[in-house]
C-alpha cells in the first residue's frame, strides 16, 4: 500500500509536496504526540513555526 502512496507522489504536481511531522505536547497531560502532514516544499518552515 506504501508504494502506491509514494509513487503517486512521484508524479505531476505532487512533486513539490513533502511530508513533515512535527512532535506536539499536549496541554493537558504533558505527553508528546505526533502530528504528520503533507504539505508543499514552500510552506514547510511556515507549518514547523506554528502552533
Amino acid at each position: 500500500m506504501a508504494k502506491k502512496t509514494v509513487a503517486r507522489l512521484k508524479k505531476g504536481e505532487s512533486k513539490g509536496m513533502t511530508k513533515v511531522i512535527k512532535v506536539v505536547k499536549s496541554e493537558k497531560t504533558g505527553a508528546y504526540s505526533f502530528k504528520s502532514e503533507i504539505v508543499s516544499k514552500d510552506m514547510v518552515d511556515q507549518y514547523i513555526n506554528s502552533k
